[in-house]
């Protein structure tokens, strides 16, 4: 039942990361240090992969999209949180705040499917290798892409859906630097436990059995790969590569397990792991598969020298 007295909420306030002055000076620097650093370098394997004609294969494709995705998630908390340093009042309306949490599941969901359709590619290479440019090829990389996207946006449209019928008449400040499900559950004016059941099921459930099933994916890859160690040059590189798949897959589903997939009760935590879901991991994904890839750090050589150095010169 409604209170008598109810009033729609029509913004949120943001608690941020600290209350201290000295705190958020240091952190804006260090935040803003790190996005303006590891941005471009995203941006570099993109251009890279798209203007180097020896990096065509549906792998680089993939990286590449990856990469465009991590730049967007990052970006959806990063510059209003750079911004909200030196406001007083953070405020987020709650147009705002729907928004943001929308193309936060949006794309986060659409990164988790993006990495399985890289597991799948990395099948199809290490154990179909006569048949990978058959298997993989343009076509079916740009369905598989499509897909994904088509699977974040309903996974979103279905938070979404949930979170706008919720009433919110009376608290509105969100103990975060952003909007999230998390918080935004937490003072409804309503009981919130149907809600908040589907939500873990849709995200925690969905991030939990994911990343089982690439964990194991990858094992059973490395150990077709240690069949092969005789293989030289080619099944080092391919182990590489699957190695850099897991630690991107380990980053990526870690934190998000942390958040989404157990009640969502206030832990101390909740905050630093959210910095690093939403802006630190994100950014860093691409940048680690690359340093493990020789071909791109070629790749991406070339381009420097040919379009930045040369124009100075």
């Amino acid at each position: 039942m409604e209170p008598a007295n109810y009033t729609r909420v029509t913004e949120f306030i943001l608690t941020g990361l600290s209350q201290t002055r000295e705190v958020q000076l240091v952190l804006f620097v260090i935040f803003l240090s790190f996005y303006l650093f590891i941005l471009p370098g995203n941006i570099l394997i993109i251009c890279t992969i798209r203007l180097d004609p020896h990096l065509t294969s549906p792998m680089y494709f993939l990286l590449a999209n990856l990469a465009f995705l991590d730049i967007w998630y990052s970006s959806i908390t990063a510059p209003k949180m750079l911004v909200d340093f030196f406001v007083e009042r953070k405020i987020i309306s709650f147009g705002g705040c729907i928004a943001q949490l929308f193309f936060l599941h949006f794309v986060g969901a659409s990164e988790m499917f993006l990495l399985t359709v890289m597991a799948f590619d990395r099948y199809a290479a290490i154990c179909r290798p006569l048949h990978y440019a058959t298997i993989m090829n343009r076509r079916l990389c740009c369905i598989l892409v499509a897909l994904s996207w088509m699977g974040g946006f309903i996974h979103s449209i279905i938070q979404v859906a949930l979170i706008v019928r919720l009433p919110f008449c009376g608290p509105n400040e969100l103990d975060s630097y952003f909007c999230d499900i998390t918080q935004v559950v937490r003072i409804a004016c309503a009981d919130t436990f149907p809600e908040e059941l589907v939500m873990i099921f849709s995200s925690g459930l969905i991030s939990v059995v994911c990343f089982i099933a690439l964990l194991m994916s990858y094992a059973f890859l490395l150990a077709m790969l240690k069949k092969h160690s005789g293989s030289g040059e080619s099944t080092n590189r391919a182990v590489s590569t699957c190695y850099s798949h897991i630690t991107i897959v380990v980053l990526m589903f870690g934190p998000s397990i942390y958040i989404y997939a157990r009640p969502f009760d206030a832990f101390s935590l909740d905050k630093v792991v959210s910095v690093f879901h939403t802006v630190i991991f994100p950014l860093l994904n691409p940048i680690i598969y690359t340093l493990r890839n020789k071909e791109v750090k070629t790749a991406m050589r070339k381009l420097v020298n040919r379009y930045i150095l040369c124009r100075e010169k």
